[in-house]
């Protein structure tokens, strides 16, 4: 692997990815065997979603699971709207990257010799592993940072925030990036692109994740005409913490497979009065329960407690959780922590085949950034880094065997800055695009993003250009959600209290046209 010091005005490559998380590592590795490969991060290489992730990756390798047991759980979570094909290709290749990662050096948690499983919500059986308690992602990912280290032709380029894809003839032939050291705009020039650039959280108020989940790769490709699928689909995580001052810091939800109870404000269970699962029920399912005690009891939020399993339960089985709470004054082994819903994971983005390709030639995506249907409406818990570890490879070899030489290009011409700030765009977003929407409000925050605004230059800063896809990616997330007359998984319509009647349909927007609904979200060229 080698980094990059002084950088010039051009940069040339046989393959780009943009986004340094566990999709994109994973695919590095795999096109490192097809000619030089730029990984570009625009913050520090480990500050990804993928690092961030606690809960575990869900595997079926237990004894005691099946494939088809953890194929028949991700189709009831998506709530009829997976791919099956996707979810089949997640499930059976599953196994073998686990093994993959096992053999490059990640320590899973084990009990003796043997590999320890942990039951989520929604999942049938204890299929999830974990590293370290709760540092699952962080672990993997370490693992495939120094896989890739030792991969010849692997260059490493970070704080270079991509702001627009470059194109030729209509196919993506590299990218423009802004250099935060030098403060210069760089071509990086490629025989193909690949975005693993993560989620869109910050797009809301209160998230879990990073400050730099900020939806690049979603406004870089619809912006070079790529299509995008499902963006209504946003999956809010039941348990981030909730203190005044406080980040939403995401309490896993291995914590309820350990035995957590959720309580209301007069310390009462009710998760029981809406699920048969209890607090094993889907994520969208808990949320909303949340939600429904808080305004029934008038409270702020809602509490989790593990305090029951005994004195140092938590500190030794999730140290991290409980190395954080207690900074904010919450001990997990002695009282129950304020509990809220934040906005955690996007089910939709760039739409894909099953090899990542995008409707844009030359371009790919893989992981959260990317859509091929194979979470549904709701994504199963601890599925998310088992798709960038399949997904990822997947990518990464057709774009190595199918890319060709292709010529240089110009970005996408300047666009309109509309003028909102950013923390204006995210409590608006927060309130009238949230986990619960209507027409009224969902309207409301569409007038609020296209209001007429000054034209502006391409941005200048990392700053600029998030705050552009930003706005974007609201826009996208509200078009799709007035666009879907119906309730289904993470999207639920006050106005529209049920599924709508006949088959499941998935969103597909593309630039210039209105939503529109198809059967299958699988993109060609």
């Amino acid at each position: 692997m080698e980094g990059i010091d002084d950088l010039p005005e051009q940069l040339d490559t046989d393959y780009l990815v943009v986004g340094a998380g566990v999709a994109g590592m994973r695919a590095a590795i795999d096109l490192a065997r097809f000619g030089k490969v730029l990984v570009v991060a625009k913050d520090a290489l480990d500050e990804s979603s993928s690092t961030y992730a606690q809960g575990g990756i869900a595997v079926a390798l237990s004894d005691d699971d099946q494939v088809s047991l953890h194929e028949a759980d991700t189709l009831a979570a998506g709530d009829g709207l997976c791919s099956h094909a996707a979810v089949h290709i997640l499930v059976e290749e599953g196994p073998a990257r686990i093994q993959e990662m096992i053999e490059w050096g990640v320590e899973f948690d084990r009990e003796g010799a043997k590999l320890l499983f942990a039951r989520e919500g929604a999942h049938s059986r204890s299929r999830v592993l974990h590293a370290h308690g709760d540092s699952t992602g962080r672990e993997i990912a370490r693992t495939l940072y120094h896989k890739a280290a030792s991969v010849p032709g692997i260059t490493f380029l970070s704080f270079s925030a991509v702001c627009d894809l470059l194109l030729q003839d209509g196919a993506a032939v590299g990218a423009v990036a802004l250099d935060e050291r030098s403060g210069r705009r760089v071509e990086l020039r490629a025989r193909a692109v690949l975005l693993a650039t993560g989620g869109l959280g910050r797009v809301y108020q209160d998230t879990t994740n990073p400050d730099v989940a900020t939806g690049d790769g979603v406004a870089m490709a619809w912006r070079a005409g790529a299509a995008v699928s499902d963006l209504e689909f946003v999956q809010f995580h039941p348990t981030a913490l909730h203190i005044p001052g406080a980040p939403r810091f995401l309490l896993s939800e291995a914590l309820r497979g350990e035995g957590a109870m959720l309580l209301n404000a007069r310390g009462e269970r009710f998760m029981a009065r809406h699920h048969p699962m209890g607090e094993l029920a889907p994520r969208d399912v808990v949320a909303r329960s949340i939600v429904a005690e808080m305004e029934r009891e008038g409270s702020p939020n809602a509490f989790l407690d593990l305090s029951g399993r005994g004195a140092d339960f938590v500190k030794h089985r999730f140290p991290r959780i409980h190395e954080t709470c207690l900074l904010y004054g919450i001990d997990l082994d002695r009282e129950p922590a304020p509990v809220l819903p934040a906005a955690h994971y996007a089910m939709g983005g760039v739409a894909t085949d099953l090899d990542g390709r995008t409707t844009v030639p030359g371009l790919y995506a893989a992981g959260e950034v990317a859509c091929t249907g194979v979470h549904g409406a709701n994504r199963l818990a601890s599925n998310s880094l088992l798709e960038g570890l399949v997904y990822g490879a997947r990518a990464g070899a057709a774009m190595g065997e199918e890319s060709r030489k292709r010529g240089g290009g110009a970005p996408p011409a300047p666009y309109v800055l509309k003028d909102i700030t950013e923390s204006e765009l995210r409590a608006l977003t927060w309130r009238r695009a949230g986990l619960l929407r209507c027409a009224e409000g969902l309207n409301e925050v569409l007038a609020e993003l296209v209001r007429p605004g000054r034209e502006a230059r391409p941005p200048r800063c990392r700053a600029e250009a998030e705050l552009r896809n930003l706005h974007v990616v609201a826009e996208l997330i509200v078009r799709c959600a007035l666009a879907r007359e119906e309730s289904r998984g993470a999207h639920q319509r006050r106005d529209y209290p049920s599924h709508w009647p006949g088959p499941a349909q998935h969103s597909w927007v593309t630039p210039g046209r209105e939503v529109e609904f198809r059967p299958g979200v699988i993109a060609a060229p």
